[in-house]
């Protein structure tokens, strides 16, 4: 995975980056230490008139219904630089509780698109459970067909395209796997120890010495 705030690749059981030394309390000190709670599409920066609104919902939907296991979440606001939106998606992924997510499916299944209205940028952060499924550069490939969307101001279209990249991107991902199982297996390693990141259940428990890493792309702007 990739530090948040240095961008630099860092091991997964790491219990902070070697290079900066940001762990998930330093994100707690900038956003709150607190468990947010919040709707899996959030879009405090009122970026989605209501029938885009429910475009996107559709899309999320659709997204859920082929992938049970998972579920995405899309957040819109403003946080002023590029830097602050992959620290921001990190720790949101770790401490949302999602009211409309099912209580059995842990943010370690979640996949979170962040877009940041002030700098213009957009980025993808998943959970421990998608690292055998997705890459870096699967989520910055979604990103990328969403640009010449975002770029027009179409917000909503190119959040639907990222969708729609990212569940054909899975599909793929999927039949890998039932072709070669014991390599996607191999790729499951205990979850990232990266400062004090806790395993979120939407009750807001927080099960003893459990942990839930989250992993984030390098971002192209909308």
């Amino acid at each position: 995975m990739k530090c948040p705030r240095c961008v630099q690749r860092i091991h997964r059981a790491a219990a902070c980056c070697p290079h900066c030394g940001f762990a998930l309390a330093e994100a707690d000190m900038r956003f709150g230490g607190d468990d947010v709670r919040l709707s899996s599409l959030a879009d405090t920066a009122g970026l989605l008139p209501r029938r885009d609104r429910q475009r996107v919902e559709r899309a999320m939907e659709r997204f859920n219904r082929k992938f049970p296991q998972l579920f995405i979440a899309v957040y819109t606001g403003a946080l002023g630089e590029v830097g602050q939106l992959r620290q921001f998606g990190f720790w949101l992924l770790n401490r949302a509780a999602f009211d409309d997510v099912p209580v059995e499916k842990p943010n370690a299944a979640g996949i979170l698109l962040v877009i940041d209205a002030e700098s213009k940028a957009a980025g993808f952060t998943f959970g421990y459970l998608l690292d055998p499924f997705l890459e870096e550069g699967d989520t910055f490939d979604c990103l990328t067909r969403a640009h010449p969307h975002w770029l027009e101001g179409n917000h909503a279209d190119g959040i639907v395209k990222a969708i729609s990249q990212l569940a054909h991107v899975l599909r793929k991902r999927c039949r890998q796997a039932k072709r070669d199982r014991e390599r996607f297996e191999r790729k499951v390693l205990p979850p990232t120890k990266l400062g004090d990141m806790v395993h979120r259940i939407r009750s807001g428990h927080r099960p003893p010495g459990e942990t839930e890493p989250s992993r984030s792309n390098e971002e192209v702007p909308p």
